[in-house]
């Protein structure tokens, strides 16, 4: 762990093949990193962009393209877990995360057999599959959890959504008899990116309401008390010059947290050697935040509703990318 005696994890959202020979033992060798996630629009930038993938690529002719997509991603996905092995057999994360094909988020059925497949294709412990946090995505989190495979639920951006993940962790629990590691993915700074501009007009202010948001879901989530559940800080890389690089690991530094973030974030936030917890942030703060921003006339039931939608639409155009060039 990053932080010992916060239990603090940082993990790397970033997969590439060459990176992970080179970058990614570095992080883990100099204890900053000590898990990574993926998604399909870092495998489509990744697979389509990197000479890396060409020779596997070139032995593939015959498969369908989802089955080259797979082919190339499940290899990342055991070398990376291979080299987090050792994190993992001494109890400190070493997780790496696959996302299931985003055209099944609303097919549970479809996404319990693909999860199943892909954990016994990959073949690792330390691996978690990834589930957005849909009506059906909580059907598939329990059944994966009662099969005993770690889970990385993605996508939230309510309380509610937490909740509803966190109670199929523990329904999965129950039924297997086991508690497996989860983690409930809070995403961050697209909350703030989608209401800003309007904020600033109405004289709010800025670069809060993902940090308040995701400090509300924490909060949630550590009172009910999961067993081997935590909240894992996802989407906090910045956009353009406002923000100092590491602001969103910085202001959600948390007990018993994860913060997955892009290699640049990561360096940035080691550099300034930053280890003062900023969570938990009281309810009455947010609450007071989240008024103001209403009476700005935004209503962010709206604004999550959006970003859950946006968010499902940019992995499947990913994965919809990756599968035409393939």
């Amino acid at each position: 762990m990053y932080i010992e005696d916060l239990k603090f994890s940082l993990w790397a959202d970033f997969i590439e093949r060459d990176y992970l020979d080179k970058g990614f033992k570095e992080l883990i060798e100099s204890k900053i990193i000590n898990g990574a996630t993926s998604n399909p629009a870092i495998f489509k930038n990744a697979i389509l962009n990197s000479p890396a993938y060409k020779e596997q690529l070139s032995t593939l002719d015959g498969l369908s393209p989802k089955q080259k997509y797979e082919a190339v991603a499940i290899f990342d996905i055991k070398k990376a877990a291979e080299i987090l092995k050792p994190l993992y057999d001494k109890g400190d994360d070493g997780y790496v995360s696959i996302e299931i094909d985003p055209f099944l988020c609303d097919d549970a059925e479809g996404s319990i057999a693909e999860g199943k497949r892909l954990y016994a294709e990959i073949a690792r412990p330390n691996v978690m599959i990834k589930v957005p946090a849909t009506t059906a995505g909580f059907v598939v989190m329990e059944e994966l959890v009662a099969n005993k495979i770690p889970v990385n639920a993605t996508l939230i951006f309510t309380k509610d959504q937490a909740i509803s993940c966190a109670k199929a962790f523990e329904a999965g629990s129950k039924r297997s008899g086991e508690a497996v590691d989860t983690v409930i993915s809070v995403f961050v700074s697209r909350v703030d990116r989608a209401i800003d501009e309007e904020l600033a007009k109405k004289g709010v202010e800025v670069s809060l309401s993902g940090i308040y948001n995701s400090a509300d879901i924490y909060n949630a989530i550590e009172d009910l008390n999961v067993e081997k559940c935590r909240t894992l800080f996802a989407s906090t890389g910045v956009k353009g010059d406002s923000l100092a690089p590491q602001y969103y690991i910085e202001n959600l530094l948390a007990y018993n947290s994860v913060n997955t973030a892009p290699i640049e974030t990561i360096d940035a936030y080691v550099s300034m050697g930053l280890r003062e917890k900023a969570l938990p942030i009281s309810e009455k703060v947010i609450n007071e935040h989240f008024a103001k921003v209403k009476a700005a006339g935004i209503d962010m039931n709206d604004v999550y509703a959006k970003q859950i939608s946006d968010g499902l639409s940019a992995f499947k155009d990913a994965f919809q990318d990756i599968l035409e060039n393939l």
